[in-house]
């Protein structure tokens, strides 16, 4: 790391860009990785804000120690021994320091009453609470001139608290150090909680030095080498260990001072020692850059995987609502459409099935035919229409609700899918007002047929034809025929539905001739098409906004990694 001004205020733009995007970032989809992606953010984030932009802007700062360690490990009593004053509860009762103490020299205040480090923090002064917990959010500062310039202490709550903030709140205060001072006990230097967080400290390149605490006399070698052993094991061979062995407390509370002189002298000379102190910021502050890189590639590849997570659930209610539209499409040409209502309708407005067997094959006789059903009194014409409109609403609605289930049922399935159904539950059924919304797409659509038939009208004979059968008859007749696709029916309705195909086609053929009913019926089957893949489309919208709901920004993962690419390219 160069000291040079100008290359630390390059770090120090580029790290301040990196934490603006770390801060930026999001992961609301509960992917398996979510929480501990989001919990290392979150520890990413306040390292950023605790230490490393701090130590940057200002490395001739005192060096901050802080002491973390064990519920009962006597961090209290050690600080107010090596202050020689009660700046920190201690007692049996647990847990005891509930909110952080920082005693600093009073010659240093300036770095520690503002926001440089610990910003999220809130500052009080004096004695402080009875029972040492000053509210939520709020580290307590306490000016001693026992403690010397350069060096100052931060008491944090016991790591294995029962109180969960306390927990998180320890963590965040050792990731805030330059150098942690674990203290720990004969009985419990081998615990599971302190070795997790001595083996990040030991990944993150941060100082340490360890306190081992009532250390039976007897025992002392014995135990002294195991720790030392242990450290060796986890990187931390570098790691002094200052051994206090076990003993009684003077009357005011505190350990003998022949048992704490030499961390006391070792913290004195520290202090006192520019290049000692600058080596232990290097370290540590060259630590957790170095980790930048690692713990942001977590971030990016958890921000990749909230991409894939949205991509895959968009993907799947495309697939439903498409799905859905083939299925419309198919159900308009396989002669479903032809099927009860509108057959019966069909043979009320030309008559009764006899007169498909009567038809004979000239287009004269079957123009005569039609006209004289049309003169005659058969069934209206708007009875086959509204046949029609009832079958393909059903249709169309039978179809969006199956694709409002199989996007739900899709979603279930996916990863973080199932959080979102059950935050939407409404998405597994249409929306409410879709059957009214269907009905008006059918009008509008048959009232698109009567204005094609109209505008194939335009010259004179043939409007002449369509004035013998009037515009609604013939729109009705070429909606039939749009439909009139057998490929869908069984048995009888076979020969019944393509009696009517031959019947409705060649009525039209005789007005417009055989080339434009073709494509008037393809047109006629598109303009529906498109209409129903509009409805669709907005039907799709709602799960559309669900994912928008809970989608990262776009580029997320990019940003990170290239802020953190800059980061590694200053240094």
């Amino acid at each position: 790391m160069s000291d040079a001004g100008a290359d630390n205020a390059a770090l120090l733009d580029a790290v301040t860009a990196l934490r603006a995007e770390v801060a930026a970032s999001s992961l609301p989809l509960r992917l398996p990785q979510t929480q501990t992606a989001s919990a290392h953010r979150t520890a990413l984030l306040n390292q950023l804000d605790d230490y490393v932009i701090p130590r940057l802007s200002s490395l001739d700062a005192p060096l901050l120690a802080v002491i973390g360690g064990s519920t009962g490990a006597g961090k209290s009593t050690l600080v107010n021994s090596l202050v020689a004053a009660d700046v920190s509860r201690s007692g049996i009762l647990r847990p005891t320091t509930t909110s952080p103490v920082l005693v600093h020299h009073p010659a240093e205040s300036a770095f520690f009453v503002g926001d440089r480090i610990l910003p999220g923090l809130n500052r009080v002064t004096g004695a402080g609470s009875a029972d040492g917990n000053d509210g939520p959010g709020t580290v307590r500062l306490v000016a001693s001139a026992s403690l010397p310039p350069g060096m100052a202490l931060l008491d944090a709550p016991d790591i294995d608290s029962v109180v969960s903030a306390n927990r998180a709140l320890a963590a965040q205060l050792l990731s805030a150090a330059d150098l942690w001072l674990f203290v720990t006990t004969a009985a419990r230097y081998a615990d599971a909680v302190p070795w997790e967080l001595l083996r990040q400290a030991s990944d993150r390149g941060t100082a340490v030095a360890i306190v081992l605490d009532r250390v039976p006399p007897e025992a002392m070698t014995e135990i002294r080498s195991h720790l030392a052993s242990m450290l060796r094991e986890q990187g931390l061979s570098t790691a002094p260990i200052f051994a206090i062995p076990e003993t009684k407390l003077t009357p005011a509370g505190r350990l003998p001072e022949e048992h704490t002189v030499r961390l006391k002298s070792w913290l004195t000379a520290l202090a006192s020692d520019a290049r000692a102190r600058a080596s232990v910021v290097r370290q540590t502050l060259t630590g957790a850059l170095d980790s930048l890189d690692s713990r942001t590639a977590e971030l990016v590849e958890a921000s990749m995987a909230q991409d894939e997570a949205t991509s895959a659930l968009r993907a799947a209610s495309e697939q439903a609502y498409s799905d859905a539209l083939r299925s419309v499409e198919s159900g308009m040409t396989d002669g479903t459409l032809l099927r009860g209502e509108v057959l019966a309708r069909w043979q009320e407005y030309v008559g009764t099935g006899e007169f498909f067997r009567q038809v004979e094959s000239t287009i004269s006789r079957i123009r005569d035919r039609i006209t004289s059903a049309v003169k005659g009194d058969p069934a209206p014409s708007s009875d086959l229409g509204e046949a029609l409109q009832t079958g393909v609403a059903a249709l169309v609605s039978a179809h969006s609700q199956a694709a409002a289930s199989a996007g739900a049922r899709a979603w279930r399935a996916l990863p973080g899918g199932a959080e979102l159904i059950a935050a939407h539950p409404e998405l597994a059924k249409p929306s409410p007002g879709l059957d009214p919304a269907i009905a008006r797409m059918v009008r509008d659509w048959q009232g698109g047929v009567l204005e094609l038939v109209r505008s194939e009208g335009r010259d004179r004979r043939t409007t002449a034809r369509i004035a013998a059968y009037g515009v609604n008859a013939i729109g009705v007749i070429l909606m039939l025929v749009a439909f009139a696709h057998t490929g869908g029916l069984v048995g009888a309705e076979v020969g019944i539905a393509g009696g009517t195909a031959v019947l409705a086609q060649k009525v039209l053929e005789a007005i417009f001739g055989d080339q434009a009913v073709r494509e008037m019926a393809a047109k006629a089957r598109a303009q529906l098409l498109d209409q129903v893949e509009e409805l669709y489309a907005g039907e799709r919208a709602r799960f559309e906004a669900a994912i928008q709901g809970v989608e990262i920004k776009d580029g997320q993962a990019v940003r990170l990694a290239d802020a953190a690419a800059a980061v590694k390219a200053v240094r």
